[in-house]
């Protein structure tokens, strides 16, 4: 059995999202998803999570393709994961291309494109407008 783990904050929860967890679970049989936690999407973006973190695990656990949810700590144990979870593949988003090239020595490293013309930031401004 082949696993697969991504990571993302996943707020206000959107077609982006789904299509990088539907690509990602392309690379194995079996899919962890690490949510951010408040405290680290605070800590990397400046703002809390419009979502809660129990209400963001909740949604991404709901779907079929995902078989563990988890909560990320932190940006700095990534390999913690890679290693606790058995995964074989790491999947992340290209806007962090080469950012987890140095967990090659005990995974795959994939980026993929992100969905073009939608992001949380740009929804969350319109919704605001």
């Amino acid at each position: 059995m082949r696993t697969v783990i991504t990571f993302g904050t996943f707020d206000v929860f959107h077609v982006g999202h789904l299509r990088i967890i539907e690509r990602a679970a392309t690379y194995g049989d079996r899919l962890v998803v690490g949510v951010s936690a408040d405290a680290l999407n605070l800590r990397k973006k400046g703002r809390a999570p419009v979502f809660s973190e129990a209400e963001r695990l909740a949604i991404v656990g709901a779907l079929k393709l995902v078989d563990e949810v988890f909560v990320e700590e932190s940006l700095e144990l990534k390999r913690h994961y890679i290693e606790k979870f058995s995964a074989d593949v790491l999947v992340m988003g290209d806007d962090w291309a080469g950012r987890f090239d140095e967990f090659g020595d005990i995974c795959e490293v994939v980026y993929l494109p992100r969905t073009p013309a939608i992001s949380t930031t740009a929804l969350i401004e319109k919704i605001k407008s």
